[in-house]
């Protein structure tokens, strides 16, 4: 019974592992911190990440999910944009942090 359990559990694990490894639009997301430069265009937002095709992914506080179209996010300073950052570990790339 116990092998059992441990088995469960061990399954548990490699799935949650997978489910931070794919983020928003299935592109590949990694569970860390994050940095970048938003102009606030979207408005307030929850969570994000950079996906590995360069674009940002980020969560509005409804909770839907988008992929930056526009820009609005950038990995470099611009006048209109203020740093953003992420902390990690809290899902697809970041678990809250600065995003005002």
């Amino acid at each position: 019974m116990k092998r059992l359990i441990s088995m469960a559990c061990g399954a548990a694990a490699i799935a949650l592992m997978a489910g931070c490894a794919t983020g928003y639009g299935g592109h590949t997301a990694v569970a860390v911190g994050y940095d970048g430069y938003y102009d606030d265009y979207y408005g307030p937002f929850v969570d994000g990440y950079w996906g590995d095709d360069g674009g940002f992914y980020y969560m509005d506080n409804g909770g839907h999910r988008h992929r930056d179209t526009g820009g609005h996010f950038r990995h470099d300073a611009a006048t209109g944009f203020h740093s953003v950052q992420g902390h990690g570990g809290g899902g697809h790339g970041g678990g809250g942090g600065d995003h005002h």
